[in-house]
């Protein structure tokens, strides 16, 4: 797994995780308002762009993430956050380390299969993949995503390195993973977060993670969509982690 990396190297460190089809810029504005307190890790999850491994699943991920943490942080860090993909990765790490970090910023993540969804991800992706590397298909997916247009050629030439068997695959990992029992065991204090707009999948997934995590806090944002919170609000987000860790 490759990191970009802010801030001071001695300072309390904190992981945050991008959303599938995105990488490290998922948080870069939300990074330069943190980087001044702050050692800021961003990994570039498996199967992205510029990544060193083809996407396996979550829970590889997120025993990669661990090892990282053991090898480079004493086994811990102070917050972990992640959006969608990223989330996910973040409540497995949560699950398999119960004192993996002591705060946690969960956005935007489902935690209950989709199985129609699942099955349909392959035969969509084998006939439209295609179109990844056109810039009008790419623009709509944007659009479709919520992605800021300052982070479109970001988007778009990240995009496009991304393998179709590696999309299939994390796709299709987000469609399918299940939260386990073994996360009510969790340590961190953790905040989850989604937007009133967003899949009711979501909605659903949000409060199933509040009622299964001791002492968590839920906070639907108003006329938020997927994602938006990080990618458009990057200030509001910032906020929300530094009151979070107090």
């Amino acid at each position: 797994m490759q990191y970009v990396e802010y801030g001071a190297h001695n300072s309390q460190t904190v992981i945050l995780l991008h959303g599938g089809g995105l990488s490290w810029w998922n948080y870069r504005e939300v990074t330069q308002l943190l980087a001044d307190k702050y050692h800021v890790v961003l990994p570039i999850l498996d199967g992205h762009a510029d990544s060193d491994a083809p996407f396996t699943s979550i829970e590889d991920n997120a025993a990669r993430l661990i090892a990282y943490i053991d090898g480079h942080h004493g086994g811990s860090v102070y917050a972990v956050g992640g959006l969608s993909l990223g989330g996910q990765i973040a409540v497995e790490m949560l699950t398999q380390r119960p004192d993996i970090c002591r705060f946690a910023l969960i956005e935007s993540v489902l935690v209950k299969p989709m199985k129609l969804t699942y099955a349909l991800i392959k035969p969509t992706f084998c006939m439209s993949y295609g179109l990844i590397k056109q810039k009008w298909f790419a623009k709509l997916q944007a659009a479709y995503l919520g992605i800021p247009q300052k982070l479109f050629d970001d988007y778009y030439r990240d995009t496009c390195k991304i393998t179709k068997e590696d999309m299939i695959a994390f796709l299709k990992a987000n469609c399918g993973y299940s939260v386990k029992p073994a996360l009510g065991n969790t340590k961190a204090k953790v905040h989850i977060v989604f937007g009133s707009k967003e899949q009711a999948s979501i909605c659903t997934s949000g409060k199933l993670l509040n009622r299964m995590i001791p002492d968590s806090t839920l906070e639907v944002l108003p006329g938020y969509r997927h994602g938006d919170l990080s990618l458009n609000h990057p200030e509001q987000y910032a906020q929300m982690l530094l009151n979070l860790i107090g």
